[in-house]
């Protein structure tokens, strides 16, 4: 494992127009390590997970990646093309919806294999038996592979996402709000699977979740967001049970009391 961070965010700024979206945010992230950002709804953790992910620009700030030949790159530098197949392959993006992760027309099986191919596998034989071992992975019957994510519960349709996004083995794990919308008892088991397939695999991963329940079921490193800005990080289980900043000790204050 290299000494180097695989994610090196620095100064990382987004104003829509004169509006802040998030400012100067900076922190490194290395190969097994689990950052959650958390904060209340404008904290600025949406528009940092954009800008991760590529799909904002940045006002200011840069994002430099370490890649597999240990050669780092500052992300705003590639071209779209490269972008894409580097979030096709060695990125993942857990999206909040699954509806919006997944292509909701194609089978199980061909959402999963889609990443796979992406990847140059080409073998349709190999790609249907890797893309069945992955939904038996996370708890989905391998005789559904030829079913589309529309006959698919929410839980379902999450769990499929996490094997499309897992199946190639990304370094890096991008998830916004996991868990949301779920009902309790699908959330456990959901974060149960995400847990043990993290640690597992040995993945990198950024998660953005307003449930400090979350943050400390699967992160090791938190940050805490407010107006656009980072008010605490360190340690999870450090800020959740001796916070220093005011902000963070209402959050976790208004936890405790629900």
């Amino acid at each position: 494992m290299s000494a180097k961070p695989l994610l090196d965010v620095t100064g990382l700024t987004k104003f829509y127009g004169q509006r802040l979206g998030c400012e100067d945010v900076s922190f490194d992230l290395f190969e097994g390590d689990v950052l959650a950002v958390v904060g209340e709804s404008g904290s600025g953790k949406s528009t940092l997970l954009g800008l991760l992910a590529g799909e904002l620009e940045p006002t200011a700030g840069h994002i430099d990646y370490r890649q597999q030949n240990d050669e780092t790159v500052e992300l705003g530098s590639l071209d779209e093309g490269a972008r894409r197949a580097l979030m096709r392959t060695e990125w993942g993006f857990v999206r909040q919806d699954p509806r919006e992760g997944l292509r909701m027309a194609v089978t199980a099986g061909g959402n999963v294999g889609e990443r796979l191919m992406a990847k140059g596998d080409r073998h349709y034989g190999q790609i249907r038996q890797r893309a069945g071992d992955w939904l038996e992975k996370v708890e989905i019957e391998a005789q559904r592979i030829d079913e589309t994510p529309r006959s698919f519960s929410g839980g379902m349709r999450q769990r499929l996402q996490i094997a499309r996004n897992l199946v190639t083995h990304p370094r890096l794990v991008l998830m916004d709000e996991p868990t949301s919308g779920l009902d309790v008892s699908v959330q456990a088991r959901l974060l149960d699977l995400i847990r043990g397939l993290v640690t597992d695999l040995g993945l990198a991963v950024v998660i953005v979740t307003h449930d400090l329940a979350v943050a400390r079921i699967l992160s090791h490193r938190i940050m805490v967001m407010r107006r656009g800005r980072v008010i605490e990080q360190g340690l999870t289980d450090q800020v959740l049970d001796d916070p220093a900043d005011a902000y963070t000790q209402l959050l976790v204050a208004s936890v405790l009391a629900a």
